[in-house]
């Protein structure tokens, strides 16, 4: 019964492994499928900004591709090693009876051919030897065939082992290549924003006068979706209108379009390659209910934004450790946690997938929070 059970604890753990590879490898493609769209949009950016952000964006979904194929890789290799145990577990079983009568046939070759003459009922003993080996012969040559096979088995499982080891490796170079070319990215772009900022430091005192004031995190959220809400309905309003020869025609200005208007949300995704350890209203172990989502991932993971907006607040938060908050508009804003480094600052306009910071080096979690007009909405609805 403990053997079945063993058995079933192995098979089950190897299929937990084996779909953690196949996420692994659907994350991979998804995020290689989305750097080459994000290329052609960069090619077909009408300014060097836009420009810019494609090419960044189609950089950290290489990287986040990159990711996921170390993730891939660990995977395989897990299961090879775990398949490589299951084999020399087989093969110790198959080997002890084997060696115990391969054991008992020498120490029967060893006897001297003399005593068969000299004690009695020897002969008959000879006779039941040798009809007991011509039965067991074709027994030990199908044993050994079965051990033979096994043997093969494990030297196909260490050459497979070998080759995911080797495309582990390359996976880790590709991932230092494409961090490398969005550091420089980032550089140049961080330079071109410097050589044009003007109202940026504004924006920047009034998001961190905002952080000082909120009592708490989700203060700090409603204060930026009203400050946001007056801005998109500012940018709705016509410029200043001439005064009327006659009073009597004046007519009265339009009301707030887009702002106000319920379009259909854009196209939301994760900011970040990993697995989600907790959702949205989960009760935590000291009683606090959840409002987004927590995903565990790789140390120093690439983290990009779910969809475009502008960044409202990016900065140390209370306990928090580095946040981002991206105003998407129409009252709707995401809120990102636990970033260990920003690639942002306070009024950069930002793409579905643009880079926004990386995740800590130990045990890293992230936490994404999508709201509406300061609501929580759920996430999972939104990303299928």
């Amino acid at each position: 019964m403990a053997t079945l059970a063993a058995s079933a604890a192995l098979g089950q753990s190897l299929n937990d492994e084996r779909r953690a590879f196949s996420d692994a490898r659907a994350k991979a493609s998804a995020a290689q499928q989305r750097s080459q769209r994000l290329e052609m949009s960069a090619a077909a950016a009408r300014n060097q900004a836009e420009q810019a952000r494609s090419r960044s964006a189609a950089v950290a979904a290489r990287v986040q591709g990159a990711e996921a194929d170390i993730d891939a890789a660990e995977a395989r290799i897990a299961i090879i090693e775990r398949l490589r145990r299951d084999q020399r577990a087989r093969l110790a079983i198959q080997q002890g009876p084997m060696i115990r009568l391969m054991a008992a046939l020498q120490a029967l070759a060893r006897r001297p051919a003399a005593l068969t003459l000299v004690q009695p009922g020897s002969l008959d003993d000879l006779v039941h030897v040798r009809a007991l080996l011509s039965a067991i012969v074709p027994v030990v040559e199908a044993r050994t065939a079965g051990l033979r096979a096994e043997v093969a088995r494990g030297r196909d499982l260490r050459n497979q082992a070998d080759r995911a080891l080797a495309l582990f490796a390359q996976s880790q170079q590709a991932l230092v290549t494409q961090r490398n070319t969005l550091a420089a990215l980032a550089l140049e772009r961080r330079r071109a924003s410097d050589a044009l900022s003007g109202s940026a430091i504004v924006e920047q005192d009034r998001a961190l006068a905002m952080g000082e004031e909120a009592r708490d995190i989700g203060e700090l959220m409603t204060r930026i979706g009203a400050s946001a809400e007056v801005r998109s309905t500012l940018e709705t309003l016509p410029g200043p209108t001439l005064r009327p020869i006659k009073p009597g025609e004046a007519r009265a200005l339009p009301a707030a379009t887009s702002a106000n208007a319920t379009g259909g949300q854009a196209p939301y995704r994760l900011p970040v390659i990993g697995q989600v350890i907790t959702g949205l209203g989960e009760v935590s172990a000291t009683g606090i209910r959840a409002r987004g989502l927590t995903i565990a991932t790789r140390p120093g993971a690439q983290v990009v934004a779910p969809t475009g907006g502008r960044i409202a607040f990016a900065g140390p938060y209370r306990g928090y450790g580095n946040i981002v908050i991206v105003d998407h508009g129409r009252g709707w804003t995401t809120l990102i946690t636990s970033l260990a480094a920003l690639d942002v600052r306070v009024g950069d306009a930002v793409d579905q997938g643009s880079p926004i910071g990386k995740a800590g080096a130990s045990r890293p979690t992230i936490t994404v929070e999508l709201r509406k007009m300061g609501q929580p909405i759920d996430i999972a609805r939104l990303i299928g």
